[in-house]
């Protein structure tokens, strides 16, 4: 089963890229983040012509997660239960025996900032649903964009970005938490590149300076990471013309 996860950051703008993603690597499940339009603007027609059926829970100009699959889904649920939350960030649904999450993380702006806090309200809440979806789901795969850094050798300058949003200590504890449960970082099972990122600003000639942040996750629970045989950041679609600043991430688990 090979499933990924990619911010488009637009589905509107980016379609045509995902289309010819989705012919070249034909994935059975593919969690999008940041697809900014309502469900009724969705591109239902080219997604289903592309061979995939979909879920997704949108809204006008901003956040917007979807699900798409080679087979029907079942057991679709949105958003993290008894938090409260108006943004679209969470989509769920059982794909072929694996319980398949889409997370959009929030950005947080800037340490100490009311949208920082609201970022470690959301963690901690989805840290607590996940737990409860571990003991209930041993097939379980949380994708997507979580706006934060693990480790130094996820950040371009480590020194630099100390302290700042996506890379402070809380963020990273938090994300440390989602670990103390049983997950794994797919990317991390096998021997990596040296500087392997998967978001890189539309400034500074960033991407081509490879100065760079690796944010987007696929985390498997214990029985996923077990049978999971490879990880891997497609940089190819982030130099296409108008790419979205983020890379997708695919990685293959047994059936």
């Amino acid at each position: 089963m090979k499933i990924g996860t990619w911010n488009v950051n637009s589905l509107k703008v980016r379609l045509p890229h995902l289309i010819d993603w989705l012919a070249k690597h034909s994935p059975d499940a593919v969690c999008l983040q940041e697809t900014k339009c309502e469900d009724k603007a969705f591109p239902a027609a080219q997604i289903e012509a592309a061979g995939y059926r979909w879920v997704h829970s949108g809204q006008k100009t901003y956040n917007g997660v979807a699900l798409l699959t080679k087979v029907d889904c079942d057991r679709v649920g949105r958003g993290i239960p008894e938090f409260t939350d108006a943004a679209s960030r969470v989509i769920a649904a059982d794909v072929q025996g694996t319980r398949v999450v889409s997370v959009y993380v929030p950005n947080g702006q800037s340490v100490g900032s009311d949208k920082y806090e609201y970022k470690l309200r959301w963690l901690a809440a989805l840290t607590a649903w996940l737990r409860t979806e571990l003991a209930a789901h041993p097939r379980l795969a949380v994708l997507g964009d979580y706006n934060i850094a693990p480790e130094n050798r996820d950040v371009h300058d480590p020194h630099a970005w100390e302290g700042q949003v996506l890379f402070s200590e809380p963020e990273r504890a938090a994300l440390r938490g989602l670990f103390d449960l049983g997950f794994a970082d797919a990317y991390r099972l096998f021997p990596q590149p040296d500087k392997s990122f998967t978001w890189w600003d539309y400034r500074m000639n960033a991407f081509r300076r490879n100065i760079g942040l690796r944010i987007d996750h696929i985390l498997l629970s214990p029985a996923l990471a077990q049978s999971c045989t490879s990880c891997t950041i497609d940089v190819e679609p982030r130099r296409l013309e108008r790419p979205s600043d983020h890379a997708p991430v695919l990685c293959e688990v047994a059936a």
